[in-house]
């Protein structure tokens, strides 16, 4: 669970992510600086200067990835209501968190809270990345690659110097230091060397992809919403296009994460934004809300026959279930014969869908709704959808023949 909800900030960072973020950085650091001792010993002003440069790598590092961790992206206070009532059916409603989204939050599953701003949960900040720790990110993503290309330009030179170190020694220059490295120690720096490559190609290919997000002021997730509004609009013939609220410009866009004229935190307090001249703070929830009806209407119901304990390979249910498993962190669903579910995704061999409850059921859950993927093999159309299919295809077959 992130930090922000019921846990604390040490146990935050007791997860694989974290603690394999903190590994990785320390151990390049320290490798690095190892090879540094021998391969430019800070003998004179200018290595002692190179050293310098090279340990306030990790300082800047850790501290724009602290404080990413801890400061958090944001979380929708549990149980908010918009101050004004009419504003309510501008907004979504998350049942698990019992509030209203504010524009632009969406729930993390991960974190169990609706995030200000969410572009993604981060497996390595055990949090997601949001509103309010969007630029401690981006600067983290920023410093990462380079201080590993630093590191790189000590360890490479060190290994080569190190195998061939015989050479240096006879036919060197005086003035070349040797570097000694047993056989551990060689592959404690190959590992380092392989593992800052790593950092240097993946995190910096995240850096241009979240500078992408923070120059169009727009997250993976609300690009995906816009796609989807484009692609409502051409479907259902709609004239009027759909205008990305939150896009102000390159320049403005920057200044909303990075906000280099105040006190460097984003402008704000993620609940109300600055939007351009032919919107207003709800378009994109009004869209958004749209969107839900739209694909509430196309869903299908369907009737449980068999029991299904949630697991990911139900062997019980045959080789081509347990081999065709949907490649998703969304949840495995448990469900008992007689259940009733609206299903709003297909794949082969499972549903996705969520439970259908009586009032009364909902009253008693609404902190846990129940949405997942179950095997296609055991349930069965219910007989009111089927018959709403039934008239669909008649009723398209009629259009064509007319």
């Amino acid at each position: 669970m992130c930090f922000g909800t019921s846990s604390g900030r040490l146990s935050q960072l007791c997860h694989f992510g974290p603690l394999i973020a903190i590994f990785l950085i320390s151990f390049i650091t320290y490798a690095g600086y190892l090879c540094l001792l021998q391969w430019w010993p800070p003998l004179d002003s200018y290595a002692q200067i190179h050293l310098t440069i090279y340990l306030t790598w990790p300082l800047i590092i850790f501290y724009n990835y602290f404080n990413a961790v801890f400061l958090g992206p944001g979380f929708v206070p549990l149980n908010w209501r918009p101050p004004n009532k009419e504003d309510e059916k501008k907004l979504q409603f998350c049942k698990i968190c019992n509030c209203f989204k504010a524009p632009r939050s969406h729930h993390c599953k991960k974190c169990q809270r609706c995030v200000f701003k969410m572009d993604h949960h981060c497996p390595w900040l055990n949090t997601c990345s949001g509103h309010f720790n969007h630029a401690s990110f981006i600067y983290f993503l920023f410093y990462a690659p380079l201080g590993c290309i630093h590191a790189l330009f000590v360890l490479v030179p060190s290994l080569y110097r190190a195998i061939y170190r015989n050479y240096y020694m006879f036919f060197g220059h005086n003035d070349v230091p040797l570097v000694s490295l047993n056989m551990y120690q060689m592959i404690a720096c190959m590992f380092a060397i392989g593992m800052a490559f790593g950092v240097v190609i993946a995190v910096g290919m995240l850096f241009f992809i979240q500078m992408k997000v923070a120059l169009k002021n727009q997250t993976g997730i609300e690009d995906w919403i816009i796609k989807k509004a484009h692609h409502r609009r051409e479907q259902n013939n709609i004239t009027e296009k759909f205008i990305y609220p939150y896009d102000l410009g390159k320049k403005e866009n920057l200044r909303q994460v990075f906000n280099w004229s105040g006190n460097f935190r984003p402008i704000g307090n993620g609940m109300e934004w600055k939007v351009v001249d032919e919107c207003d703070q709800f378009t994109l929830s009004l869209e958004q809300i749209a969107q839900k009806e739209e694909k509430r209407a196309h869903s299908v119901r369907y009737i449980v026959n068999r029991d299904y304990s949630g697991s990911f390979f139900p062997v019980s249910l045959g080789c081509k279930t347990c081999c065709c498993v949907p490649f998703s962190d969304d949840p495995r669903m448990p469900v008992v014969n007689g259940d009733e579910i609206s299903v709003t995704r297909w794949q082969k061999h499972w549903l996705y869908g969520e439970k259908v409850k009586s009032r009364i059921e909902n009253d008693k859950q609404k902190h846990k709704v129940t949405k997942g993927w179950f095997p296609s093999k055991i349930v069965k159309i219910h007989p009111e959808s089927l018959e709403k299919m039934t008239a669909d295809i008649e009723q398209e077959d009629n259009k064509k023949n007319s």
